[in-house]
């Protein structure tokens, strides 16, 4: 079982996890420990979400990588290049590739050749695929409704862009470093 981090309100109200501020102290000093401590609160949130899919998609066969690509292959009716969809996934080609090989497997998407290059393949979501879909909409939408119990809608806008600033800026700097080499 994983452990509940103690969480609490600081002098101002707001949510912070003690145990993670005293090892961000330990490790750093007496230096601001808020953007260390954000960062632990984002790897602690994206845990219990990630907690939250595999507890959904366990007793349905899939990885919660797997659901990532199918729920992606959902939203395109002609198929999608295995890069295109590494590149929105944020993972290696090789690994798509792989949960490909698991959903084909299943019967839950196909591959095929694409119709303006022979050497490539698009890979679409089956029949089957859709239903299961179907099927994990009405658990999903209570679970996440449970996770985001008492935000209001200007609080997940927020939080969404919050995240994907910070997306972006892990983009800007890999290519920053990348570029440095």
């Amino acid at each position: 079982m994983n452990e509940v981090p103690k969480i609490t309100p600081d002098a101002d109200g707001l949510l912070f996890d003690a145990q993670a501020r005293a090892a961000m102290t330990q490790f750093i000093g007496d230096d601001d420990t808020l953007a260390l401590e954000a960062a632990a609160a984002v790897r602690t949130a994206f845990h219990a979400i990630e907690r939250m899919r595999a507890h959904g998609t366990e007793n349905r066969g899939l990885s919660s990588g797997a659901l990532d690509i199918l729920l992606r292959l959902s939203a395109s009716s002609d198929g999608t290049a295995i890069g295109d969809l590494a590149q929105s996934a944020g993972v290696s080609s090789r690994n798509v590739t792989g949960l490909v090989d698991t959903l084909e497997r299943d019967g839950l998407a196909q591959r095929t050749p694409a119709p303006h290059d022979r050497r490539s393949v698009l890979v679409g979501i089956t029949p089957a695929g859709q239903e299961w879909i179907e099927n994990f909409r009405r658990p999903t939408q209570a679970a996440m409704a449970a996770i985001f119990r008492d935000f209001a809608p200007a609080e997940l806008a927020q939080l969404r862009h919050l995240c994907l600033r910070l997306t972006d800026n892990q983009h800007k700097l890999a290519e920053y470093l990348n570029g440095a080499r």
